[in-house]
């Protein structure tokens, strides 16, 4: 196979407490039977990438240079990385590029010369490998940058609504709901004729999506939030609620706001009403504790929601489904956009990290690695 001599970014923690992310030269290993090597030419900054690339590290007084940036992290979150200790982390989970080498398989040879979707490791780079399962051939119409994000948030906002539809409900509650993700959920929803309430926490965020057909759009910073969020439920009968926040109060006053509905036409109990109240959290904008003030009985579930665990517990053929409605979707229901475009050394400067690193919604980056 040709050698194609690469540059990708790396994320590297160190027991003495620095956290090290370089833009690093390699050369590509030959790809096995049935795998890819793509030349990458588009890639999302999405807040899952965040986590491994930057962590909990205090990159507003890290070193800033050339290709790399070294900050610290506290001994105590150094304690719980465990393995991750002295590893170079490729970073990126997925983009989209042109198939430019590929394994002996009849599948991956298919792939040759055609520009694909995938969902990898190491996509903020000159070239990765991806498995052949893990790649979408992408149409003629399609190019690369709109292909880039064809994976992890439409997934995502897929795997909500067929969460739900698992979990029995019939309504959705969404927090941070003006981000790229938030919208893409609206579209879905009011595709599928899906009640959804939308969380945010600006009255322009409001606007925006009641510009885009919201029915429910909620400022959580009104004065009569509460009494808004109860009317919201008591109208969709939303009782499941997906949060990219974690840290605060949100997802309990939205538990609390359930059990006010729940058991209006109920009988006192010291057990709450017999609905069934959900909460996933499935981000980390707010890296603080999960506060939750509980007046809502004992029906209720809280836990952690991720794309990878959904995807492999889906029942057989719910993931090429799902996929054959985003390939279909890509420049509409399931488009994305981007406020900054980025090379892998601009990913790396001060005044990049400090933008996208803050996660401030509508403010999306793509990084273009062949500049």
């Amino acid at each position: 196979m040709t050698e194609f001599a690469n540059e990708m970014i790396t994320s590297t923690a160190h027991a003495d407490g620095r956290l090290v992310v370089e833009l690093v030269k390699s050369t590509m290993r030959d790809p096995g039977p049935n795998e890819v090597v793509i030349e990458i030419e588009a890639a999302p900054i999405n807040p899952s990438d965040l986590g491994l690339l930057f962590g909990a590290a205090d990159v507003a007084n890290a070193e800033y240079s050339d290709r790399k940036i070294v900050a610290s992290i506290s001994q105590g979150v150094v304690a719980s990385m465990g393995k991750r200790l002295g590893q170079a982390m490729p970073v990126g989970n997925e983009g989209a590029g042109r198939v430019v080498a590929a394994g002996d398989s009849e599948a991956a040879q298919a792939l040759l010369g055609k520009r694909v979707a995938c969902l990898a490791f190491g996509t903020y780079a000159r070239y990765c490998i991806a498995p052949v399962g893990a790649c979408m051939p992408l149409s003629d119409d399609i190019n690369a940058e709109e292909g880039a994000a064809a994976f992890v948030n439409p997934l995502t906002a897929l795997g909500f609504v067929e969460t739900m539809k698992r979990d029995g409900a019939k309504a959705i509650i969404h927090t941070a709901a003006a981000s790229n993700l938030g919208q893409m959920l609206l579209r879905i929803c009011q595709e599928d004729g899906i009640d959804i309430v939308n969380i945010v926490r600006s009255d322009e965020q409001v606007a925006l999506l009641r510009g885009l057909g919201a029915k429910h759009a909620l400022n959580m910073k009104d004065d009569d939030y509460e009494a808004q969020l109860v009317a919201a439920i008591a109208e969709t009968e939303a009782y499941v609620a997906f949060d990219p926040i974690s840290g605060g109060n949100q997802l309990g006053r939205i538990l609390n706001a359930m059990e006010t509905v729940a058991s209006r036409d109920e009988g006192f109990t010291p057990y709450g009403s017999n609905t069934m109240k959900r909460g996933y959290i499935y981000g980390l904008l707010d890296t603080g504790p999960v506060v939750i003030d509980r007046f809502f009985g004992f029906s209720w579930q809280v836990g952690g929601w991720l794309l990878f665990p959904f995807l492999q517990s889906a029942e057989p053929g719910m993931r090429e489904r799902l996929q054959a409605r985003i390939m279909a979707g890509l420049k509409t229901t399931f488009a994305s956009h981007y406020s900054q475009r980025v090379t892998l050394r601009e990913m790396l400067s001060r005044d990049a990290v400090m933008a996208y690193n803050a996660r401030r919604t509508g403010e999306k980056f793509l990084v273009t690695p062949q500049g």
